[in-house]
């Protein structure tokens, strides 16, 4: 794999039962890769060993006098110096290589986990974490699959020179050979106690980063309560507990480069001493002592991969596990096991009773917006378990949602996704024009301004027409800025409305898709809605008045069950529970009120605070 050729067509199948269980599995799948990093390691290591060799061979030759000798010890370290120089350049190329191909390999899954899990994601894995292991993590885990290759070479040049070394000159060779294990393996102690601070402080990063993501996406909220200072400090101190973390680390990874100087430094002065007391003796030639020499000198330089694969691997281990946590999520516990179908009818929840006729508008009136929230993302087809970590066995026994007679959790994600559109309480906007935001996959029975029409974006297409490129003030290519920002969140809110109306899905679930209009425009959208959806399965979540109003069916969900189910009157008139959520009563009003059975739509705007319509504004 070149990186030309990414992405990717098919990232594959991870192996996510443990971190180190990815990696390997991220290596094998760059074999081909990792093979030619080897080949180029070789190529340059073995060519770095030539070299004692030949320098020996003209020292020899100088004592000697011998001009030929010296002309070909020349030639010799000539050719060498130009296999090095080729094995280094391909061995760099190879392995950046194999380091990006490897980063984007990880991204991919990311990408294509967060595509299949959408909303549901960050309600099992926070955002911030998310973040970390696609930015900083994806690079370590790249950074250890890269330097595999070159450890492998490393260490198969370390073997070869020790051995060479032991045939050539076994009075010094051995001595090398001995030491040389001794060297690369005395970090090991240090390793654990090192890898320990590693994790110390990719923890605190991650939470720092998690601090800073939800910082800055509250930073309107902030800015109006005057809190900024507040997160400010906390972030403030979690970024010196961070600092103190790394210098921790440091001072490890410090002490385990001091080691790896100390005992090579420790190995040269002996290995000079003993062969000068040889060559002295005449037991050995010059010659033969600057070979050795030379050849434990060099043999430093291959010892440093062995700290670096330790350190690589020390760090991409926490990095590998958090990545592993996110793939290893899934839409739900069941496999995909129908095919080719397209589901219709009537939506169905077997776990709380919710029934969604076909062809229907159905409003669903739930005291606790989470729990709202939690069923809108079952009827698209995620299964939720309840609050907290997700729970694949009990995900297991949780039925699936039908549609029709097809569970939604048995048919693949993309046509369980063409089937029920779910539009959460807060969409999000990408940036671009109001063209590319309304360019979805749909049936194109619904046009763009019959979508826009029904979701009463009117002043959003004149503000967006006063800032158009063009002379003609075409709203439709007017640029839309990240999350809409340009826009107030009712206007947020309506063109992300108007986006899911142009889908024309099968089903189409709203969660609270008017809270934050004022009275007037959301009775006018919920009776767009309800016209433009004319025939087709609708089902939104909602406790205002209006909305529900002008629905066919509302249905009451209290403690995870329906507990009723009518007309938005009727259970006005006759079900307390429902009037409590719809009404904002409290006990005390709950108690000394009576129902009023002429009380309807007539009564909603008073039940509206001012402070309520200015929030929604």
């Amino acid at each position: 794999m070149q990186i030309r050729d990414l992405p990717y067509s098919d990232p594959g199948d991870p192996d996510v039962r443990s971190g180190p269980r990815f990696l390997y599995w991220l290596g094998r799948n760059q074999l081909a890769g990792q093979l030619k990093a080897l080949s180029w390691g070789l190529l340059h290591q073995l060519g770095i060993a030539g070299l004692p060799v030949t320098v020996g061979l003209a020292v020899q030759a100088v004592i000697d006098r011998s001009g030929g000798r010296l002309a070909l010890a020349g030639g010799l370290i000539v050719a060498l110096g130009i296999l090095i120089a080729v094995g280094d350049t391909m061995l760099h190329r190879t392995a950046v290589t194999n380091w990006i191909t490897a980063a984007a390999r990880v991204q991919q899954l990311l990408a294509r986990k967060t595509a299949e899990l959408g909303s549901a994601l960050t309600r099992r894995v926070a955002a911030g974490e998310v973040v970390a292991v696609s930015t900083g993590d994806v690079e370590k885990i790249g950074w250890f699959v890269e330097a595999l290759s070159r450890f492998a070479a490393a260490a198969t040049a370390l073997v070869v020179i020790c051995v060479g070394l032991a045939f050539y000159l076994p009075s010094l060779g051995v001595m090398v050979a001995l030491a040389m294990p001794v060297l690369a393996l005395a970090v090991l102690p240090l390793l654990p106690r090192a890898t320990r601070r590693a994790d110390e402080q990719r923890e605190k990063a991650g939470k720092a980063t998690e601090l800073a993501s939800d910082t800055v996406a509250g930073l309107r909220v902030l800015r109006g309560i005057g809190g900024e200072e507040l997160f400010l400090g906390r972030y403030r101190r979690a970024s010196q507990e961070v600092r103190r973390a790394a210098v921790r680390s440091a001072r490890m990874w410090a002490l385990i480069s001091a080691v790896q100087v100390l005992l090579p430094g420790i190995l040269l002065i002996s290995l000079v001493w003993y062969g000068a007391t040889l060559a002295r003796d005449g037991r050995i030639d010059v010659g033969q002592l600057v070979t050795v020499y030379s050849a434990a000198t060099l043999m430093l330089f291959p010892l440093r991969h062995f700290e670096e694969i330790a350190m690589a691997y020390s760090f991409s281990r926490p990095s590998a596990q958090r990545a592993v946590r996110v793939l290893s999520l899934r839409r739900s516990a069941r496999e995909a096991t129908v095919e080719g179908v397209t589901p219709s009818g009537d939506l169905y929840d077997p776990a709380t009773g919710l029934m969604a006729p076909q062809g229907q508008f159905t409003a669903v009136v739930c005291g606790d917006p989470d729990e709202a929230g939690r069923l809108a993302e079952r009827l698209g087809g995620h299964a939720e378990t309840g609050e907290g970590d997700w729970d694949e066995e009990a995900s297991a026994r949780v039925p699936s949602v039908l549609l029709g007679a097809v569970a939604l959790d048995e048919i693949p994600l993309d046509a369980a996704r063409a089937a029920v559109l779910v539009q959460d309480k807060d969409p999000v906007l990408l940036s671009g024009t109001l063209q590319e935001l309304l360019d979805v996959p749909s049936s194109g029975l619904v046009t763009a301004e019959a979508a826009l029409e029904a979701a009463q974006c009117g002043d959003v297409l004149s503000a967006l027409a006063q800032a158009s490129p063009d002379d003609d003030g075409d709203p439709m290519r007017t640029r839309i800025t990240e999350r809409g920002r340009s826009l107030s969140g009712g206007q947020r809110q309506r063109l992300a409305l108007a986006r899911s109306l142009v889908t024309d899905p099968e089903a189409l679930v709203l969660d609270e898709p008017t809270s934050a209009v004022d009275s007037h425009t959301e009775a006018r959208v919920a009776a767009g809605i309800a016209k433009l959806r004319r025939g087709r399965t609708t089902v939104a979540f909602a406790s205002s008045p209006l909305l529900l109003d002008v629905a066919d069916r509302v249905v009451l969900v209290h403690e995870g069950t329906v507990v009723a189910v009518g007309s938005h009157r009727d259970l006005l008139r006759t079900e307390p529970r429902y009037r409590a959520v719809v009404t904002r009563e409290t006990d005390d009003e709950a108690a000394a009120s009576v129902p009023d059975a002429t009380a309807g739509i007539e009564a909603v705007p008073a039940m509206k605070s001012i402070q309520e319509i200015e929030e929604r504004a």
